[in-house]
């Protein structure tokens, strides 16, 4: 009897583009879609096949009772009982080169500026956050451009810092004048959850023509399915690293972190996980800092500077994603709505925002400047009231005294128009000019 070895064509028939196995839809319950005869690993992209003219993006995110569980990033109408699922046997990638510069894409990495296709290869959404033992130490100052920051809560290239604000506060207008002014080769935005309307206003007033023309836009609207919000947040992740890898210096600008926190969620509750905190799923807690470790330096020249907001519900600084973000992130810069309602923009509270990178990118005399500039400021806030009240008594305390003649100076430091750039040269000597010049007139 002759043995006939099938291996070759049994891979071969493996192999072969033209097989195409399909699974079939058998439940959809919210926002699940469960599938059977697919075998497929978890975070592998899919195509749904409806009764729509286009197939819905979907992508694997558990297993139950032997069943697949999809979630689509799209349009669910259309799906129905027994519809076709076709795996990709690939995960998500999006396409990325230095076409991306100046464009509007979606999260899925698709252009929505009606200004054509973009070129590229393709770039795993998914990947490891760098050796720890081998990323570069964070030495360097990044140039922001707002004097507050740059003088008092200085980012280095390669920090990770969250801002962190209610509804209302001007930080729009701040992430607007960062990502025009900073120093930065490319600037990778993502609007995360942000309501349609605002997206061209944030691109055509907060960061105009000049700040577009070295910005990546990742836009994921409020309206959109869950998965599709997670995933805007990975692709200018991704987007950022592929940049990050050919030596640039990225400015990462994600608003906002809540919004990315609360799919997770969503799709949490959905799949059956046990809601914690606020309703929040460990699933949650788990994504923040695979998130967020990915960005930084690496073994190479380039760097992702990461700024990220985050909303604070009620003004309440130890909310759930607040609390866990400030524990991740290397510093926070807080928006104050007290400030806000007094029109000092930016609305930055330096007394409860830090930069924990700060002390290692600057040098003596600016940090000996910057702890005589908190100090006089809180010297000023705690006696305000009585200042504000006419209780308090003009030479009971030295340090007051010279708070009280100084306030408008440094409240003056703090201000800044959104159409002025006050470079990280001018910062410093504005700083330092504050002093000097009161000693000056005290000799």
């Amino acid at each position: 009897m002759m043995n006939i070895d099938l291996a070759p064509y049994i891979n071969a028939v493996n192999g072969s583009d033209h097989l195409k196995v399909y699974g079939r839809i058998v439940e959809i319950t919210g926002l699940t879609i469960r599938a059977t005869g697919l075998d497929v690993s978890i975070g592998e992209a899919c195509k749904i096949y409806s009764d729509s003219a286009s197939p819905i993006d979907a992508e694997v995110v558990g297993f139950k009772e032997g069943k697949v569980i999809l979630m689509a990033t799209g349009e669910v109408s259309g799906i129905r009982h027994g519809s076709r699922v076709l795996p990709l046997g690939k995960n998500i990638t999006v396409r990325v080169s230095n076409a991306l510069v100046g464009r509007v894409i979606d999260a899925a990495g698709n252009p929505i500026d009606n200004h054509g296709p973009i070129d590229g290869i393709d770039y795993s959404l998914f990947s490891h956050s760098p050796n720890p033992l081998t990323r570069q130490r964070i030495f360097e100052p990044l140039d922001i451009g707002i004097r507050a920051i740059n003088g008092l809560l200085t980012c280095g290239k390669g920090q990770r810092i969250g801002i962190m604000a209610g509804s209302g506060v001007g930080k729009s207008v701040l992430l607007g004048m960062i990502a025009k002014y900073s120093e930065a080769d490319i600037n990778v935005i993502a609007l995360i959850g942000e309501r349609s309307r605002e997206v061209r206003e944030f691109v055509e007033k907060n960061l105009g023509e000049d700040g577009l023309k070295k910005s990546i836009i990742v836009v994921s609207t409020s309206d959109q399915a869950p998965l599709a919000k997670v995933r805007g947040a990975f692709t200018a992740t991704a987007i950022a690293e592929y940049f990050r890898e050919r030596g640039k210096n990225v400015l990462l600008l994600m608003d906002s972190l809540t919004r990315v926190a609360m799919a997770q969620r969503e799709i949490g509750l959905a799949v059956g996980e046990p809601p914690t905190t606020r309703g929040y799923t460990p699933s949650v807690f788990a994504l923040l800092p695979k998130l967020l470790e990915r960005v930084g330096t690496s073994e190479n020249e380039g760097s992702i500077t990461g700024l990220y907001t985050v909303l604070v519900e009620g003004d309440d600084m130890l909310e759930p994603v607040a609390d866990m973000s400030r524990s991740i992130l290397d510093g926070h810069i807080v928006l104050s709505r007290e400030l806000s309602m007094e029109n000092h923009y930016p609305s930055i509270d330096v007394l409860q925002s830090i930069s924990r990178v700060m002390p290692h990118v600057i040098d003596k005399r600016h940090r000996e400047y910057a702890a005589r500039f908190i100090e006089v400021l809180s010297t000023y806030r705690k006696f305000e009231d009585m200042i504000n009240l006419g209780a308090y008594k003009q030479g009971s305390n030295f340090k007051v005294d010279y708070a009280i003649k100084i306030i408008d100076r440094l409240r003056s430091y703090l201000r800044q128009d959104m159409n002025d750039l006050v470079d990280y040269t001018d910062s410093m000597q504005g700083l330092y000019s504050i002093f000097d010049e009161m000693e000056k007139g005290n000799a």
